[in-house]
């Protein structure tokens, strides 16, 4: 099962187990990480599971659609390059130690 840490704005990491074939959104309500409302619940229609994905590893998440990208503009915030909606990435083995930081909100 992958690893996946979620850092809030404040520093503090919440470091999870994540079950693929699930999104990162799934595996931080599963895991009660805060910060991560998921208000639509995963339907891509909200904007309240945004991250930021970590430096490290912005070329190993699939590109966004443009629905994401759409609705990424109604985030607090977004950045062109870090910003993902934790509903749109899929948790895969691959995705072993993925790292994504928290905005400071919703």
């Amino acid at each position: 099962m992958p690893k996946v840490t979620f850092i809030e704005s404040n520093g503090t990491a919440h470091n999870v187990d994540a079950r693929t074939g699930r999104s990162l959104m799934e595996a931080a309500r599963e895991n009660n990480v805060p910060g991560i409302d998921a208000d639509c619940g995963g339907a891509c229609a909200c904007s309240t599971c945004h991250v930021y994905v970590d430096d490290a590893w912005i070329g190993h998440l699939p590109e966004k659609d443009m629905m994401e990208e759409d609705m990424l503009e109604f985030a607090w915030k977004p950045d062109p390059n870090r910003s993902r909606l934790a509903c749109q990435v899929n948790v895969s083995d691959a995705l072993y130690g993925l790292v994504v930081h928290m905005p400071e909100r919703q």
